[in-house]
């Protein structure tokens, strides 16, 4: 707070790390390592110039987007935005072009010059999703209000990808990979508060390879796109080996929660009489749900987890659909171990039950792996008391009145429609409920 000793550490700074090398007189070659959008000024980029020098007012192209844009202004930070003439090579400032599409100044993206240009720098490794999940707008009006939005958050984050998603019951809308479950809650946050949006986020899953009886493997990561049961010949899915640090007396708990995780263990030491690691082999998906809440629920907060990709694993991996009516929701599709899969139907169908109104036919409700089902509740139907005009009289009348009434019910079914309001898609879709 005081200052005191800064002077010295900038001093020692500058007399340990060599300064940048390069030469200012090659052709420009910019880096461009991360961005963000104003509303009035457009894209404003952080650069730092590997070689060359970038001016103010300079016809300037974006290589891998194959952009051509003016520099209106180049500046550096101290820590306030102050506009120069030029950054010269090794220098870091920050680049505003007018530029509205924010595609064309991702991260990783090359700026050089019209007049002498240069080749596109390296740039940077593409990171690669753990995690899925739809990403669908309450509204179906905010479709594009939504498109828009993940645009502008991938210029600060590109480390999540998105394409577009139709699905029967939530309408259109996003097919999102993230880095895992805290970046899928940040980037769900951030698009509800900074943009406004109401969102209906599916279940996470993760990546799967299919490996089919034709001899083709298939990388999917919707549920929804798993091919038919008789097309599969075995499925594998990411793998991690985890660590655990805890203090003892959580040992039994914990074990319980890797084993009933489908995890395998492959170590446990003791690293001091109070203190235990454990090595788990567990397979991502288990993972994902809510293994982290659960760890540090279990141990008062006292344990820590550090994990590494082991790779992909054939397991007895099923499809659980969700029928409505006999028509499949794909929302609430999901792949499970065969051990789990009953339960899964039983619960989701027990609590969709709950949640869809009443309508004028029986809804029935069904969890099924293919052809077979594997769980069933109903929604009763609303009916009308028929009887109510009858006061006594032969018994035939009042058979005669309900056989019209079913008969009625049985057509309705046959053409009828479930209508599922957004609030249950909401709650069914909550995680450990």
């Amino acid at each position: 707070k005081t200052g005191e000793g800064v002077p010295a550490l900038l001093d020692a700074m500058v007399e340990r790390i060599p300064a940048p090398e390069g030469d200012p007189d090659a052709p420009l070659q910019a880096l461009i390592f991360d961005s963000h959008f104003d509303n009035y000024r457009g894209v404003i980029s952080s650069v730092r110039i590997m070689q060359g020098t970038l001016r103010t007012a300079e016809k300037i192209r974006f290589v891998q987007a194959g952009a051509v844009h003016e520099a209106d202004e180049v500046g550096v930070r101290r820590p306030v935005p102050a506009p120069v003439t030029a950054l010269g090579a090794g220098e870091v400032g920050y680049l505003i072009a007018g530029i509205k599409d924010v595609g064309d100044a991702r991260s990783g993206e090359t700026v050089t010059t019209v007049s002498n240009g240069a080749e596109a720098l390296a740039g940077y490794q593409e990171p690669k999703p753990m995690v899925f999940c739809g990403l669908f707008p309450v509204d179906g009006d905010e479709f594009a209000a939504l498109r828009e939005a993940l645009e502008k958050l991938r210029l600060d984050d590109a480390s999540f990808t998105y394409a577009p998603e139709t699905s029967g019951a939530l309408g259109f809308g996003f097919r999102c990979g993230f880095l895992g479950m805290l970046h899928m809650e940040i980037i769900r946050e951030r698009l509800e508060r900074e943009f406004d949006l109401s969102l209906i986020a599916t279940a996470p899953s993760v990546a799967y390879r299919v490996h089919t009886t034709g001899g083709e493997v298939v990388e999917l990561s919707n549920p929804s796109e798993m091919p038919p049961p008789q097309e599969i010949d075995h499925v594998e899915e990411p793998f991690l080996t985890i660590t655990i640090l805890t203090p003892t007396e959580y040992t039994g708990t914990l074990m319980d929660l890797c084993q009933t995780r489908r995890g395998e263990m492959v170590k446990m030491e003791y690293l001091t009489p109070e203190r235990l690691e454990l090595v788990y082999r567990i397979p991502l998906a288990e993972v994902v749900r809510d293994f982290f809440d659960q760890l540090k629920s279990r141990t008062q907060g006292y344990a820590s987890l550090d994990y590494d990709p082991t790779g992909y694993e054939r397991s007895n991996l099923v499809k659980v659909d969700v029928l409505l009516n006999g028509v499949a929701a794909d929302a609430f599709s999901t792949v499970v171990h065969r051990d789990k899969a009953y339960d899964y139907g039983k619960k989701m169908s027990e609590k969709l039950r709950e949640l869809i109104p009443r309508q004028m036919f029986d809804v029935p409700i069904q969890a099924a792996i293919g052809g077979k089902i594997i769980a069933r509740e109903t929604v009763k139907a609303k009916r009308k008391d028929v009887l109510s005009k009858c006061y006594g009289g032969d018994i035939t009348r009042k058979r005669k009145l309900l056989e019209k009434q079913k008969e009625g019910k049985k057509r309705m079914k046959s053409i009828g429609r479930v209508e599922v309001p957004q609030e249950a898609f909401i709650s069914a879709l909550t995680l450990d409920d």
